[in-house]
């Protein structure tokens, strides 16, 4: 099955080697300054280059400065969380969506950075960055606008699925007929990274675009412990499965490897409601490009 609309996939326009210099324009921080998750919404600069993307691919940050071996610090790639034309409209820019990384280490106590992620969550506009890319071939949109999507992310995982849906309900010429869900995990409510803009997609697609939440600090599962994103496929297990053997539904999975197992449990169980065996289905859906896995 074919997955852009765009003949030419972009690919690797810039590599370590020789990337593409931009600069940022804007660093936009989404979470409040009281929460411990520090998650910027950065826009970059392309337009002195000829990077171009599509929505579901990657780029790589390659940070300043060496490592402890004195060696240049290794790329870091980051989903795109802009549709193709950028959040200017003018194809000139790409936008992330980062969380800085701030950690103790196990055995010293000592605090540590992520060393990209603190590089793009400090930029100022103007700074200059180092970028490659584009990379992906695998996480992309479906030709076909009767196809139902489902997304499943938690945190950043949420990047391209906002490239996805602003893509699906602002720029396409023709509207998105088929059913379009997105549930979403995170630890509280003000972790709800684009929350206003998916509330948006829910009345601008006349009710085909479903946004489910899962706030694991805040909302219980039916067991009583905390509701996490596999919890609410639980709950639409069913349904889901039912969607799946349509062969008209592509799902895509983005965030923390974590959730996986659970969304597995939640599809075996459907699944052997018919006698089916949901790993060797899930394969077969995979090959048929309607399974697509990003986690981390």
């Amino acid at each position: 099955m074919a997955h852009s609309t765009v003949a030419d996939i972009p690919v690797n326009i810039y590599r370590p080697k020789d990337p593409y210099v931009g600069k940022a324009v804007d660093n936009i921080r989404l979470t409040p300054e009281d929460s411990p998750n520090d998650v910027r919404h950065v826009v970059l600069d392309l337009s002195e280059g000829s990077l171009r993307y599509i929505e579901g691919q990657s780029i790589g940050i390659v940070p300043p400065g060496t490592d402890a071996n004195g060696k240049p610090h290794k790329l870091r790639l980051y989903s795109i969380a802009s549709s193709r034309i950028g959040d200017h409209k003018d194809s000139k820019t790409v936008s992330l969506c980062v969380k800085r990384v701030v950690y103790k280490h196990p055995e010293t106590g000592a605090e540590v950075r992520g060393v990209a992620s603190n590089h793009i969550c400090s930029l100022k506009p103007g700074d200059p960055v180092m970028i490659t890319g584009p990379v992906g071939k695998s996480f992309l949109l479906p030709e076909d606008p009767t196809m139902n999507i489902v997304m499943i992310a938690t945190g950043t995982g949420i990047a391209p699925f906002r490239a996805f849906l602003r893509h699906i309900y602002d720029e396409m010429p023709t509207p998105w007929q088929g059913e379009v869900w997105l549930f979403f995990g995170v630890q509280t409510s003000v972790d709800l990274l684009y929350h206003d803009e998916l509330v948006g997609y829910t009345e601008k697609s006349g009710g085909k675009f479903k946004l489910m939440t899962a706030i694991s600090r805040e909302q219980k599962n039916a067991e009583g412990g905390r509701m996490y994103v596999q919890h609410r496929i639980a709950e639409h297990a069913d349904t889901l499965w039912s969607m799946v053997q349509q062969r008209n539904t592509c799902t895509y999975i983005c965030g923390l490897r974590g959730m996986e197992d659970g969304i597995d449990v939640a599809f075996t169980t459907a699944a052997a409601k018919q006698g089916l065996e949901w790993p060797a289905y899930q394969f077969d859906l995979k090959q048929s490009d309607l399974w697509h896995v990003e986690t981390y």
